[in-house]
């Protein structure tokens, strides 16, 4: 699946992305006949990741909402975060990504999970 390979390129990621069982559905976006982009979900336990900011937005404003408390959205990516305010979405709880171990930043645009 082209999402799959997505986020192999995005994350650095070969390992193949599964769905929680609360997950019924994702989301993809597509570009020019190719997905360039996937969503888990929109919500605080899923995550999201796509080629560019654009293909993330569409994501992120095709949602009717979010669940729990929203999405993460790293503040490091400050074009989507100002996308993201300028849309009407705001700053719930400020928090920070910490890892144990080699951190490897993700290419791409994404949005990570509280879960991993």
């Amino acid at each position: 699946m082209r999402a799959m390979l997505c986020r192999g390129r995005c994350t650095g990621s070969t390992a193949a992305a599964t769905l929680p069982k609360p997950f019924s559905t994702a989301l993809v976006v597509e570009r020019g006949g190719q997905i360039t982009g996937y969503a888990s979900s929109l919500a605080f336990i899923s995550h999201a990741t796509a080629e560019t900011n654009l293909d993330l937005q569409a994501l992120i404003a095709s949602a009717d909402s979010f669940g729990g408390p929203g999405i993460l959205a790293p503040s490091r990516n400050s074009a989507l975060l100002r996308w993201c305010l300028a849309n009407g979405l705001r700053v719930v709880q400020p928090m920070t990504l910490m890892a144990v171990g080699l951190y490897n930043e993700p290419a791409g645009a994404w949005l990570p999970s509280i879960l991993f």
